[in-house]
């Protein structure tokens, strides 16, 4: 770990930071600007916690290299919500009233967000999300923001490739009902898909960890449609995918930024091949920004190719960063007005404006998986 940088964990996330190759826990007193991060990671999603604590702590790191904020060294405390409902809540109840932070970011997941937003909001603390998209997160009030698009342009933007590039006319929609990015997911895109003259054909759900699901895609496939919307979270799905290959089902599944992890790969194999996923950016854009963010982060963590979930929380410590040296202050309102003003920011993961709902406007891309790899497809622009 680079000198200057201070790290904590509450001994809930020691494993998954140990795990991360992180130790030690230094105390910067009044001398260091206190930053809170909640993630996953631990449990069952815990690659999307871990990936955007990397991309957070590699940005506190350079930060705190380059000299700090305001003449302070950053100190990141993480807590580990473990994937699990209830935590989040703790986690930054703790930050916020024991620690003392000026500013938490995440989480990754809208289910959980949702459950922290409210917290931060009544005590008056900047929340940023690097990643929960869906509408509903950032109308807990205006504390709350995010650095990524949220499930309205998503869901028009899925529902647009479905008719266009997969030329689907009926399409099934499988749901987990038990996630409020799936739920939201899915009413955005049969909105837009059904505006474009599209049929949805079987609307079924699951609940996220269920492990057989040849009962919904049984029913499915005796309804003929041309293609399966899959809004679910990665490790879900790859079971989805692979059981929907041995009933020989042999249309394109498609669906949104929460497939995106190696572990959908790993877990679903060549019954991934073929299939789309629509996400935040892609570490082969080829920006200057994203370049330099991939060489960095690959030299940090053992030349590990990042996610889009890595570099949006890279992103969201940054827009913090940002936003307190344009405030020249970390009191908490002064904090929110100057991240309430970020425009035209040129991030890692593409440049983009908030806007009055406090939402980051920005592109997405397609991925394709193709020879057992992700590959990048096509960009959508807001």
């Amino acid at each position: 770990m680079k000198p200057g940088t201070f790290i904590c964990s509450s001994a809930a996330s020691l494993a998954g930071l140990i795990a991360l190759g992180l130790s030690g826990c230094k105390s910067g007193g009044g001398d260091t600007i206190k930053v809170g991060e909640f993630a996953s990671l631990t449990g069952k999603e815990a690659t999307f916690g871990t990936s955007s604590h990397e991309g957070t702590l590699l940005a506190i790191e350079e930060l705190n290299a380059a000299g700090g904020v305001l003449g302070k060294p950053l100190e990141l405390l993480t807590e580990d919500d473990q994937t699990k409902a209830g935590e989040p809540a703790n986690a930054v109840n703790k930050l916020i009233s024991k620690d003392g932070v000026v500013a938490i970011l995440g989480e990754v997941a809208s289910s959980r967000s949702l459950e922290a937003a409210p917290i931060c909001q009544l005590n008056k603390i900047p929340m940023i999300s690097p990643a929960s998209t869906n509408p509903t997160v950032t109308q807990e009030g205006d504390y709350i923001f995010r650095v990524c698009f949220t499930d309205t342009f998503q869901g028009a933007a899925l529902a647009n490739f479905a008719s266009t590039v997969l030329k689907a006319k009926k399409v099934a929609v499988l749901t987990d009902v038990k996630s409020d990015y799936s739920k939201g997911l899915a009413k955005s895109f049969k909105q837009k898909f059904s505006a474009n003259g599209g049929q949805i054909g079987s609307e079924l759900d699951f609940n996220g960890g269920d492990k057989d699901f040849k009962g919904q895609l049984t029913a499915i496939k005796s309804d003929a449609p041309d293609a399966i919307f899959l809004p679910g979270y990665y490790n879900d799905v790859a079971l989805i995918c692979i059981q929907a290959k041995q009933l020989g089902m042999n249309i394109p599944i498609f669906g949104g930024d929460g497939w995106e992890s190696e572990s959908l790969l790993t877990i679903g194999k060549d019954a991934m091949e073929n299939h789309y996923f629509s996400t935040h950016c892609s570490s082969d854009q080829g920006t200057p920004e994203m370049t330099k963010f991939v060489a960095a982060y690959k030299k940090r963590f053992n030349g590990k190719t990042p996610d889009a979930m890595a570099v949006l929380g890279y992103d969201s410590a940054m827009v913090l960063a940002d936003a307190m040296k344009r405030a020249g202050s970390t009191a908490p309102a002064k904090l929110r007005d100057a991240i309430a003003a970020t425009q035209d920011y040129s991030g890692a993961s593409g440049t983009f404006s908030l806007n009055a709902d406090r939402d980051a406007v920005k592109a997405l891309v397609f991925i394709q998986i193709k020879d057992g790899k992700f590959t990048y497809n096509s960009t959508v622009n807001p």
